[in-house]
């Protein structure tokens, strides 16, 4: 009987709990979180840094005048009066801009400012004639020894800074790759330093150094190839082409020791390769299902 009774116990305990459990509500079902997938969006505002190398070069022309009486001097035969020369050096500087995407278009503007060290420099000369020297050596009666050369001068020029305002238009190679070409405005400043050097009517050596800036505006084009390493940071390598046009230097003289002034002409144009780093501020995450 007392066995009989223990089981009658267990059954209805077994048949309780499983009643409870039934009642109970059924546990929920909790979805994966969803996996983000970054889209490369170029559409924002960037700022950056770049540096590099320019090749420049200057076209440079020297025409001389009688500084007491304004009167031009035609360098005779054997005078150099025009060269053409190197101004090469490191380049370094910031830019920032803004990018609008259309598909697998990039369209942009984008303004930098840039410090440089191109410099060059060259000799020029205008030769005296007969006995007394003739007009490059102005009121000299007798030729001394050593002025065989006449009045000579070297000019020594340095693009100190220069920036551009351009447009940028690209494609898409990859959602993360831009070829794009550029151009738009440049401007900068050059800097002209003239060393004369000739003789006083009474045969002696003089010299004088003189010098000027002038900021010039031009154009500039080029092409580039940019890539992100992230959703905000990019690396770039491009190449532009400026021209900043023909500029004015001078006068350089020994005037009042000798009458002899020279004004320089020269044309500067650059070929600039370099390669900048820029940070894209924001930027839209998009889920993909």
């Amino acid at each position: 009987m007392k066995r009989i009774v223990i089981g009658m116990a267990a059954a209805m305990s077994l048949f309780a709990t499983g009643a409870l459990a039934a009642d109970l509500a059924a546990r929920p079902y909790v979805k994966a979180p969803v996996m983000v997938d970054p889209v490369w969006s170029w559409t924002g505002f960037y700022v950056g840094a770049n540096g590099g190398y320019s090749w420049g070069r200057s076209r440079t022309d020297v025409s001389y005048f009688n500084s007491a009486t304004g009167a031009a001097i035609a360098p005779p035969a054997g005078s150099i009066t025009n060269a053409s020369f190197d101004m090469n050096g490191g380049i370094a500087g910031g830019q920032a801009g803004y990018n609008w995407q259309s598909a697998n278009w990039v369209y942009g503007i984008e303004g930098d400012l840039q410090w440089s060290g191109e410099k060059g420099s060259a000799g020029f000369n205008c030769a005296p004639t007969g006995p007394a020297g003739g007009a490059c050596l102005p009121g000299l009666t007798f030729l001394p020894a050593g002025a065989a050369a006449g009045t000579s001068l070297t000019i020594d020029q340095h693009l100190q800074w220069f920036g551009t305002v351009r447009g940028r238009v690209g494609i898409l190679a990859t959602p993360k790759v831009l070829f794009y070409g550029t151009g738009g405005l440049a401007f900068g400043e050059i800097k002209t330093t003239g060393t004369m050097s000739g003789f006083t009517p009474a045969g002696v050596a003089v010299g004088s150094v003189g010098s000027n800036s002038t900021t010039r505006a031009g154009w500039t084009a080029g092409v580039g190839v940019e890539g992100k390493i992230t959703q905000n940071w990019s690396a770039k390598l491009e190449y532009l082409y400026l021209d900043l046009g023909r500029f004015g230097s001078g006068p350089f003289t020994l005037a009042p020791l000798s009458a002899i002034s020279a004004n320089v002409s020269s044309r500067f144009t650059d070929h600039i390769l370099r390669a900048g780093i820029n940070y894209q501020f924001g930027g839209p995450v998009v889920a993909r299902y």
